[in-house]
């Protein structure tokens, strides 16, 4: 077996996973392309591991070990982050994360309600671009 096939099928694997993770705005997506990923560097590590110990002729599979271990952290991360996006979904009603950003960097500040002027007039001063003395002559 030629080395050049699971490690094409390694790259497209990947290149997929990176596009569902820039591309997509809903959470469990992204967390399954993240896993798509990881699987690629898995293939990648197998077949580098196989062809290594051809070479060597050595009984050491170093790759198959390293990739055991990266299925398990694999499935407690996607484990936490289902059990994270299930809690926000809950709490917000969206897995979207566009909308979750945006509430996460305080732009739900503007549509709060100026129902007490009088009380902030600095305030609305500066959010409209005047100052006091303009606003006393006008």
């Amino acid at each position: 077996m030629h080395l050049a096939y699971p490690a094409v099928l390694s790259a497209l694997l990947f290149c997929t996973g990176l596009y569902g993770v820039l591309a997509r705005r809903n959470a469990i997506l992204v967390l399954m392309s993240v896993e798509l990923m990881l699987n690629a560097v898995n293939l990648n590590l197998v077949a580098f591991d196989v062809w290594l110990s051809k070479a060597a002729e050595e009984t050491l599979h170093s790759g198959q070990a390293l990739t055991l271990f990266t299925i398990a952290i694999a499935a407690a991360e996607i484990g936490i982050g289902l059990a994270i996006v299930l809690a926000v979904h809950r709490n917000r009603g969206t897995a979207d994360i566009d909308k979750l950003r945006d509430t996460a960097e305080g732009h739900d500040l503007d549509d709060r309600d100026d129902s007490d002027s009088e009380a902030r007039p600095a305030e609305q001063a500066a959010r409209s671009g005047r100052t006091g003395k303009a606003e006393a002559s006008a």
